[in-house]
């Protein structure tokens, strides 16, 4: 076809010209500025954390959606178990702090994984602390995430197929039979309900079951609140304790193991980078802003679990305060509320496991296959990892006996480190790098690390001793 233009010279070259009052005459225009970031005019807080084309996303309301489903999880479960070891007025204290700390490492995280170009939060580890530290923050997310996710099947199981204590719904329901026996059960759950889900390769496909998580979490603490008001203003509540217990060896052991369980029902930390990767239109500004909506959501869904938790149970507040709805609590429709909290948030669970199973496969993937092509790019292996990681839990979740076993020991471990050491330890050292820490922001990082070496030795010390103890 005849055209006016002519062929342009393969040995030739184009350059994007401008004329500005901002830019000098003939100034070339630069196409990719990524090789300038190490200027000092950059400003770090507004760049994105990893950098190209940010093709599809998920808004804010999906991330915060994503991020609060990763924190409001099992641990919802036992802060009312919480309470009954720390008082009313120490426990909500500890909630508050806790959430807002768990908040200010987040935000410090997110700052310098833009530092650094991170995109993960093993890599930014790595520039902080090295290979080493890299590869034990990678198994920290392992343990506690794959600790998590065994919580969840015991859960399940427990809720609907009952225990040694405990009338599951399915006997409720359908009386004794093969449909009631737990290993069974949690097979079925898994594979027909779990398993479709968490083959998913993108955690913004998850937006909108993390929505009907958060809303179900909602209801049970709407039920639970409702119930525990209506028994407190008919007198059918006894005076809860409002500080803690000293009186024993056993409460004060009781004491020293409560604290890292309370530290874990915040972390979330491990799927701060993948939700802000595919953050639409990302920036640590608009992160902070999901961090934030996300801390206040679940600081006052945990105050108003616990704190109803224990005024509906008292004394006798299970580990597990599902395991508390099987009996009838004093109250019309007491059978059907019953069933409402238990059947409801056995959903929620499920659908909270996809989301906390993300980072777990993608932390063995990039432990197992560094330098491999992403899995979103492999689906076989993606699918292969999936089922190898559902066959691990499942197998897990038949060998551990209840929650409090697993929140004590991944609470005291590697919940603090990914919460609280990691993260202060990364901002401590790559301030010397970048852009510094306030007075303020220093004093914070130090406090949540010797917070956090604190609460390690003195949660797996109590641990030790209460083991011990019970062998005796």
């Amino acid at each position: 076809m005849d055209s006016n233009y002519s062929a342009i010279s393969k040995d030739s070259f184009v350059e994007l010209q401008v004329k500005d009052d901002n830019f000098r005459d003939n100034e070339p225009l630069k196409a990719n500025p990524i090789d300038d970031l190490e200027a000092d005019d950059i400003d770090l807080d507004n760049l994105p954390l990893i950098f190209g084309e940010n093709e599809s996303g998920s808004g804010i309301y999906g991330a915060v959606f994503n991020l609060t489903t990763t924190i409001i999880g099992a641990g919802i479960m036992a802060l009312p178990a919480t309470m009954k070891v720390l008082g009313l007025v120490v426990g909500v204290v500890l909630i508050f702090l806790m959430g807002i700390l768990s908040e200010i490492s987040v935000e410090l995280l997110v700052r310098f994984s833009v530092q650094c170009k991170a995109a993960s939060y093993g890599e930014v580890v790595q520039a902080a602390l090295g290979k080493t530290a890299k590869i034990l923050s990678e198994i920290c997310i392992i343990v506690n995430n794959a600790g998590v996710l065994v919580v969840y099947l015991i859960i399940i199981g427990d809720v609907l197929s009952g225990s040694i204590r405990h009338i599951g719904v399915f006997d409720q329901w359908l009386g004794h039979g093969m449909w009631d026996h737990r290993r069974i059960v949690i097979l079925i759950m898994l594979v027909v309900f779990l398993a479709p889900l968490c083959a998913m390769d993108k955690i913004d496909s998850l937006s909108l079951s993390s929505a009907a998580s958060v809303a179900l979490a909602v209801v049970f603490v709407a039920v639970a609140f409702t119930i525990a008001f209506i028994k407190l203003v008919e007198g059918k509540i006894e005076a809860p304790r409002m500080t803690p217990d000293f009186g024993s060896k056993k409460a004060i052991l009781d004491l020293l193991v409560v604290i890292p369980i309370m530290s874990n029902a915040y972390v979330c930390h491990f799927n701060v980078q993948p939700i802000y990767n595919e953050l639409e239109g990302r920036s640590p500004q608009k992160m902070n802003r999901v961090s934030r909506i996300t801390s206040v959501i679940c600081v006052l869904v945990y105050a108003s679990t616990a704190v109803a938790g224990y005024l509906l149970f008292g004394k006798d507040t299970e580990s597990d305060i599902l395991t508390n709805f099987d009996k009838d609590l004093g109250i019309r429709f007491s059978t059907a509320l019953n069933y409402i909290v238990r059947v409801g948030y056995v959903f929620h669970l499920v659908l909270v496991f996809p989301v906390i199973h993300f980072s777990l496969r993608q932390t063995v993937d990039a432990l197992l296959f560094e330098g491999s092509a992403p899995l979103t790019e492999s689906r076989k292996r993606c699918l292969a990892l999936t089922a190898i990681l559902l066959a691990l839990l499942y197998f897990g979740s038949t060998m551990i006996p209840n929650i409090w076993t697993a929140f004590k020991f991944t609470g005291a471990t590697t919940a603090v480190s990914l919460g609280y050491t990691f993260p202060s330890l990364i901002a401590l050292r790559l301030s010397k790098q970048g852009s510094g820490l306030s007075v303020r922001e220093k004093i914070l990082s130090w406090f949540m690390l010797i917070l956090a070496i604190v609460v390690s030795i003195v949660g797996v010390s109590g641990n030790i001793y209460s083991i011990s103890s019970q062998s005796d």
